[in-house]
C-alpha cells in the first residue's frame, strides 16, 4: 500500500471513525485508524509494531533507524463524539472552505499524523544517527489506556517526545494534572413529615460541597504557578444526582467533581487529604460515604525548562514554552524517562467543537519545525 500524499492522508484518516467515551454506547474501536498509519509508515521503510491494549483498540510504534537515543512523535488516534446537527459539514468528510479543513480529529489530533509523515519523508534517505519513532496511541480522550499500556511495557525507549496536540504551533513544556472524582453517599429514605424517618444524603452532600470548596480555597492559598494563565489549582463542582421525589427523604446521592493539580502536587496525597476532610460527615448525618477515582487521572507534567528539547523547540518557532491548563499524555512518557514537550497545528479552541478545523497556513510550518527537530535529535 503506497503512501499517500499529505492531503490523502488526513482525508482517509478524517474518514475513519474512532470515537473514545466514557459511554459504551458511542465507544469505538481505533483499529481503523492504526492499520492505515501501519501501512504508510511500513511503505516508506518504518518497523511497525501494533501493541493490542484492549478488543479493538491499539497502540503502533514505528520505528525508523537504530540505536538509543532518538525522538518520538506522537499522538491519539481517538476523537470525542460529535454534535449531531452543529455541524455544517460531515465530520468524517474533509471539507476545504475559509482556507480551513474541517473535519472531526483535524486539530484533536489526526491532523498531527500525517504532517509528522511528511516531515519523516525528507530523511528516508538518510542515515539516522537515532532513532525516529512515530507512535500512535488509543483512548487518549477517556482513560489514557494506550498510554498507560506503554509505561506498563516500558516502551517505546528514546531521548525526547513531541506530542502534536493543538497548541497554534506554540510549545508547552508544563501543563496541569486532571483528576475526575466521585462521591457516593447512602443515607435511608423516608416520609419526608418526620425528618428522623430517614437519613438526608442530599443534605449530608450539601456539607460535602461546602468542605470541597473550602479546601480548593486552601490549595490555591498555598499552589501557585505564574506560569499558567490560571495560576492556581481548580476545583470543579461538575454533576450531582439524587433523591426521586419532593416529598421523600432522599437516599442516595452522588457528586462528580473535576480537580486539576500543578506540577509537584502529587494525586494520592491529594485523595487521601479529600477523603480525610470528608470521614467526619458520614457518622455525624447518619450516612455512608465513599470518595473515589473516576479513572485512574492524569498527573501533571514539566519538563525543566533547560531541556534541549524545550530550547530547539523554542528557537525553531521563536515563541518561548509555554503552560497549559488541559492534560495531555505528556507525563507518562516522562515516566519513560524523555523529555516531552506539547506542539501541533491546530487551536485548543477548536477541539471538542462542531466544525472542528486546522487552517491551511498552519501546515507548512508545522512541517519545518518537525524537520527542524528531526533533524536535531537524529542526524
Amino acid at each position: 500500500m503506497a503512501s499517500p500524499d499529505l492531503r490523502q492522508m488526513l482525508s482517509e484518516l478524517i474518514a475513519a471513525p474512532s470515537v473514545s467515551c466514557t459511554d459504551p454506547r458511542l465507544d469505538q474501536g481505533n483499529r481503523g485508524v492504526i492499520d492505515l498509519l501501519a501501512a504508510w509508515l511500513a511503505d516508506l521503510g518504518f518497523a511497525c509494531e501494533i501493541q493490542e491494549v484492549s478488543p479493538g483498540k491499539a497502540n503502533l510504534i514505528a520505528t525508523l533507524g537504530q540505536g538509543p537515543g532518538g525522538l518520538v512523535l506522537a499522538g491519539h488516534t481517538d476523537t470525542v463524539p460529535w454534535d449531531q446537527g452543529r455541524w455544517r459539514f460531515d465530520p468524517f468528510t474533509l471539507t476545504e472552505a475559509d482556507d480551513r479543513l474541517y473535519g472531526l480529529g483535524t486539530a484533536d489530533m489526526k491532523g498531527f499524523f500525517p504532517l509528522a509523515i511528511e516531515a519523516a519523508r525528507a530523511f528516508l534517505d538518510t542515515p539516522l544517527k537515532a532513532p525516529l519513532i512515530i507512535l500512535a496511541t488509543c483512548d487518549e480522550e477517556c482513560s489514557m489506556a494506550g498510554a498507560r499500556a506503554l509505561v506498563e511495557a516500558g516502551r517505546p525507549r528514546a531521548r525526547f517526545a513531541v506530542i502534536g496536540e493543538p497548541t497554534s504551533r506554540r510549545p508547552l513544556r508544563m501543563h496541569k494534572g486532571v483528576m475526575m472524582e466521585r462521591v457516593v453517599i447512602e443515607g435511608r429514605s423516608g416520609h419526608s413529615s418526620d425528618p428522623g424517618l430517614g437519613a438526608n444524603a442530599l443534605e449530608a452532600m450539601n456539607a460535602v460541597m461546602t468542605e470541597l470548596l473550602a479546601f480548593r480555597g486552601e490549595l490555591q492559598a498555598r499552589w501557585r504557578n505564574p506560569a499558567f494563565t490560571i495560576p492556581v489549582p481548580t476545583l470543579n463542582l461538575g454533576c450531582i444526582h439524587g433523591g426521586d421525589n419532593p416529598n421523600r427523604i432522599c437516599p442516595h446521592c452522588e457528586l462528580q467533581f473535576d480537580l486539576r493539580p500543578l506540577p509537584g502536587m502529587d494525586m494520592d496525597e491529594l485523595r487521601g487529604l479529600i477523603r480525610l476532610r470528608l470521614a467526619p460527615l458520614a457518622p455525624r448525618f447518619g450516612v455512608t460515604l465513599a470518595v473515589e477515582p473516576i479513572y485512574a487521572g492524569t498527573p501533571a507534567m514539566e519538563t525543566p525548562a533547560d531541556s534541549p528539547l524545550v530550547r530547539a523547540a523554542e528557537r525553531l518557532t521563536g515563541h518561548a514554552a509555554e503552560a497549559a491548563a488541559f492534560g495531555t499524555e505528556g507525563p507518562f512518557f516522562r515516566q519513560l524517562g524523555m523529555d516531552a514537550l506539547i506542539f501541533g497545528p491546530g487551536g485548543i479552541e477548536q477541539a471538542h467543537q462542531p466544525d472542528e478545523f486546522i487552517a491551511l497556513d498552519s501546515i507548512k510550518p508545522t512541517v519545518e519545525v518537525l524537520k527542524g527537530l528531526i533533524r536535531e535529535f537524529c542526524l
